[in-house]
């Protein structure tokens, strides 16, 4: 995973668990507009939430930090 991709990652587990706690739970649509401006970057995260580690549409940010944070 690229590194623009692991910082944005971090940066929006962060700020969904600021605002609504540690159990709060996200897809990885989350990492992105709801404009499609960077297809590959988009296909990247998606192969990585549903092929590499076949995760359910919803995952708690916890565990998906932690996860990118431990280069899983």
């Amino acid at each position: 995973m690229r590194d623009e991709l692991r910082a944005k990652i971090i940066q929006v587990c962060n700020k969904k668990m600021a605002a609504k706690g540690d159990n709060v739970g996200l897809s990885f649509y989350a990492f992105f507009a709801n404009k499609n401006d960077d297809p590959e970057l988009l296909m990247e995260a998606a192969t990585w939430w549903i092929h590499t580690h076949q995760l359910d549409h919803f995952v708690k940010a916890q565990t998906i930090k932690t996860m990118v944070e431990n280069n899983m």
